[in-house]
This record gives C-alpha cells, structure tokens and sequence, in this order.
C-alpha cells in the first residue's frame, strides 16, 4: 500500500483504501464486487480491506451483504460523503506532532509552534470538506478507475 502526500499531509494507508474504496464502489455501476475482489483489483491485502470495509460500514457508507446476490453497496449516505469526513473520521482528531509523548519536548507548555500546525491540518481537512465522494469520481476520473481497476465478474 502507498501513503499519499498531498500539500505536506501524510495521511494514513487505512485512509487512502477508505478513499479508494467509495470511489471504486461509486463507479461500480450494477455490481456488488466483495471484498475480496476490491482488494484484488486494487492489489492490497485482503485483511486490510476487509478493516476498512467493516469502519466504512460502520459508519453508514456502504452496505455488506453474505451470500448470493451479495457483495459491496455504495448507500447514498456515501455517495454524499464528504471527503474531508471521511479523512478526519479515519485519520482521527490527533495533533500532527506529539509534544507530550514519552518524551515530552521542553517546549510544550509555552510553544506557538503546534497551534500553528493544529491550524494547518484543519485548514488541510477544511479544503477537502466541500468534496463528495460523486465529486471526485466525476468525469474523467470515474471512466479512468474504471479502466484502471478491472470490473468483478
């Protein structure tokens, strides 16, 4: 699995599936590929989908079904989910640096400097809020996922 940079961020490897998830089921069409195919046509562990399937759930997104005629639903809670949501919501509400760890830095009681980057990462969530998930597949983004991941059969 690979961990997006993007404007400085590291965001997790769970966030980056999560997305990757919404997006390939919001292109799905008429499937319901499993979990298993999604993590195949994606090429991460299946374990690692299958965590971030059942958060996903669990948070209304998609929907799981066993069994025949089962598989990986996108619900229209989903469909409409806001992409800064889903970052936080998988990233979590942590500061950006650890000022009070085991070690903690002799400066964190009188320093402006995690402030600062407590503003930066919600500015970083904050630019993303406005995007759905149906934002991000739009053309030509969804035709090129479709292309790129193949279709369950």
């Amino acid at each position: 699995m690979r961990i997006i940079y993007a404007g400085g961020m590291r965001l997790l490897r769970s966030t980056d599936l999560a997305l990757r998830v919404l997006m390939r089921l919001a292109v799905a069409g008429g499937s319901n590929p499993t979990t298993r195919e999604v993590a195949a046509a994606m090429d991460v562990p299946y374990t690692h989908a299958a965590k971030v399937v059942a958060e996903l759930q669990h948070m209304g997104l998609l929907e799981a079904r066993r069994g025949r005629g089962g598989g990986l639903t996108l619900t229209d809670a989903g469909r409409t989910a806001s992409v800064g949501a889903v970052v936080r919501a998988f990233e979590g509400d942590g500061d950006v640096v650890d000022c009070e760890g085991a070690t903690p830095c002799p400066l964190h009681t009188g320093c402006r400097l995690r402030g600062a980057l407590r503003r930066a990462q919600e500015a970083f969530f904050a630019s993303l809020d406005p995007l759905t998930v149906e934002d991000v597949v739009a053309a030509p983004t969804g035709p090129l996922l479709l292309g790129l991941s193949p279709r369950p059969s």
